[in-house]
């Protein structure tokens, strides 16, 4: 038997779609309570309400911080209508049952985001909100509560097809929905509370996103997937918007991700080719055109089927070299009119545009689930410097040297461990990734520079410190004369000692990059 809609008690933050929401319930012969800015907004929109204050015969006081709780609110929203008794309560003290209740919350999340003041985001905090919403959803067999507008057309069709009713299923499932809003809600709340006492590991954590798309798949076809937003606004694949192209895909978001990591360690136009979460060429120039075309040097076979990022925006030059190779995705800042009209041509091809980079400097939280736990850390937002770098050869590097090394070593913190990149004119030559052994990483990274007919001045960068000397003289024997690494191992010296016979320049950073 669908549930009759008679009263519903209307109040909300986020006013879209609630003139015409409120008048569609007003048509169905809904009575509408109101508070509130809600009640003012729905009087301006012509929409016949009773304030709360006269249903309770309380006035709000407080600033607002109480209106709603009250027995008349909580009593009609949470009695159960076939229990006699309760029914026996509601009618003694006078309670009229309430059988919507449609509510959004204060925009705390917003407000946080936006870099409030303390006081000003806990005033933003709901309280007589979440309590409605969580009546409403433990009473769900008796009364439909709505938390989001993109749910008012489903109710208004769902009450016509019932006779200005809804149906259990319906209503269970709004209610689902309502104790998941509540829920991250309280865990947003709870995290900022955490930042505010600088507590990077709080005793508890809970982690609450919303969902914003199903994916075809995950990594593999039959594994399911979802994309889910933080709520923290931060630019990137997540926020971005899809300009062209098919659906993304799990492997393309989370490529892209690492794309438009990397190159957002640069400032100069940087190019970025990504496969597999592992860059096939990096490379940064005075053009985006020209940083493509060295970054795609560097592995052209394996930069098919690729993810390519950009710091800079999308130009025409840039993109009709890029529209010459099959790609599944190209993101960046922004792109011009006519690098678009190139790209539409490849109606498969996925353009997103972030409209900015990623803060380079945010701290915040990577999660990954293990068996029976979850494991947490800041992401590795330090980057080495010139001021880092501790030379430790005869042999100091040269203002020239010292760039290539920084870029090398950037490169290298975006490589899967164990790590080598080899590069040479700020653009990757060989890249050695994944390896069990540091030796087999140089000499992967070795053979393709040396395929790329990259034999001499080269610079190395190694993720970690190399243990023995032997990576560091095959990385010679490829062609390097300049290395880059944390230093750190017990065999260092053993390690200058290699480089020092062989002429080359090595400088220590200190610290190290692994990426799992």
């Amino acid at each position: 038997m669908p549930q009759k809609i008679k009263t519903a008690l209307l109040s909300v933050s986020d006013k879209s779609g609630l003139k015409e929401f409120a008048a569609a319930l007003v048509k169905s012969g809904v009575e509408i309570l109101s508070t509130g800015g809600t009640a003012e907004f729905l009087r301006k929109a012509k929409i016949k309400i009773t304030d709360v204050s006269d249903h309770t015969g309380f006035p709000e006081i407080m600033d607002g911080r109480v209106k709603t709780l009250h027995p008349n609110i909580h009593g009609g929203i949470l009695g159960r209508r076939k229990d006699k008794a309760h029914m026996a309560a509601m009618k003694k003290h006078k309670i009229v049952p309430i059988d919507l209740v449609v509510v959004n919350l204060y925009p705390f999340e917003e407000t946080v985001a936006k870099g409030a003041k303390a006081d000003v985001c806990i005033e933003n905090i709901d309280i007589g909100g979440p309590s409605m919403i969580r009546s409403a959803a433990k009473n769900h067999g008796d009364v439909v509560v709505v938390v989001d507008p993109k749910d008012y057309d489903s109710v208004i069709a769902e009450m016509k097809a019932n006779k200005g009713g809804v149906s259990l299923e319906f209503s269970r499932t709004l209610a689902g929905k309502a104790f998941s809003r509540t829920a991250a809600y309280d865990a947003a709340i709870s995290a900022w509370f955490a930042s505010e006492r600088g507590e990077a590991f709080p005793a508890q954590t809970t982690l609450a996103a919303a969902k914003k798309m199903e994916l075809r798949y995950g990594e593999n076809p039959h594994q399911k997937a979802a994309l889910y937003l933080d709520g923290t606004h931060t630019a990137g694949v997540a926020t971005a918007t899809q300009l062209q192209g098919k659906e993304l895909s799990y492997n393309n978001i989370s490529d892209a991700d690492a794309a438009l990591e990397l190159v957002n360690e640069f400032v100069a136009p940087a190019v970025a080719i990504i496969k597999h979460a592992n860059p096939c060429g990096v490379a940064v120039a005075n053009t985006l055109a020209f940083a493509y075309e060295k970054a795609l040097a560097c592995d052209p076979v394996s930069a098919y089927g690729s993810i390519i990022a950009l710091n800079k925006p999308l130009d025409k030059a840039t993109a009709e070299k890029i529209a010459k190779l099959f790609v599944e995705v190209i993101i960046a800042p922004d792109a011009e009119p006519a690098a678009r009209e190139i790209i539409a041509a490849k109606k498969n091809l996925r353009l997103l545009v972030t409209g900015t980079l990623p803060d380079k400097k945010r701290r915040v939280m990577q999660y990954k689930s293990i068996a029976g736990g979850l494991l947490a850390q800041e992401r590795d937002y330090l980057n080495v410097s010139e001021k880092d770098l501790k030379v430790v050869t005869k042999r100091k590097p040269t203002k020239q040297e010292i760039q290539e090394l920084l870029f090398a070593f950037h490169v290298c913190k975006h490589v899967k461990s164990n790590a080598i990149v080899m590069t040479q004119d700020m653009a990757t030559v060989g890249i050695g990734a994944g390896q069990m052994s540091r030796v087999d990483s140089v000499q992967i990274a070795g053979k393709k520079a040396n395929l790329n007919k990259a034999s001499s001045n080269l610079t190395v960068a190694s993720d970690a410190f190399f243990p023995f000397s032997d990576g560091l003289i095959l990385a010679h024997e490829a062609g390097a004369t300049a290395a880059i690494q944390p230093g750190g191992s017990i065999r260092d010296e053993e390690v200058i000692k290699a480089a020092d016979e062989r002429g080359m320049t090595m400088v220590f950073t200190g610290f190290r990059h692994f990426k799992h």
